[in-house]
């Protein structure tokens, strides 16, 4: 398998702030806003990989480490790595830096689901009988 990677950037806003999210205290970019990003380019990544557009891919598990802080108005680029594909599972490395280097790193897996039926799935989960 060839390497394949996605990357995307944001510039750290104030709702992808700890104490705006509710993660923490601190006017510092959430960890939450962190696993966002680094989903976000995964996703991407594994929607490439597909088939067709009536396949999409949902989280499943992810695992990361956030190691430093980033302050209100630097830019961050999460960067996602395809390292195995096994039937419908996508298995990534993922990690982000922002000027100063990688504030965090970690793992992410993705399963493909047919959009559609994934979707009535979940509107029709709690629907009295």
């Amino acid at each position: 398998m060839s390497e394949k990677i996605l990357s995307r950037t944001i510039k750290v806003e104030e709702e992808n702030l700890a104490v705006a999210m509710g993660s923490g205290s601190l006017m510092v970019l959430a960890t939450p806003a962190v696993v966002a990003l680094m989903e976000n380019a995964a996703a991407e990544l594994a929607q490439n990989e597909l088939a067709n557009d009536e396949l999409t891919t949902v989280g499943t598990m992810i695992s990361i480490e956030h190691t430093s802080p980033t302050p209100l108005g630097a830019e961050v680029t999460a960067t996602a790595k395809l390292i195995e594909t096994d039937g419908r599972t996508f298995k990534f490395e993922v990690f982000a830096q922002d000027k100063k280097g990688e504030i965090a790193c970690g793992m992410h897996t993705r399963v493909s689901v047919k959009a559609e039926k994934f979707q009535m799935k979940a509107d029709g989960k709690f629907n009295e009988v």
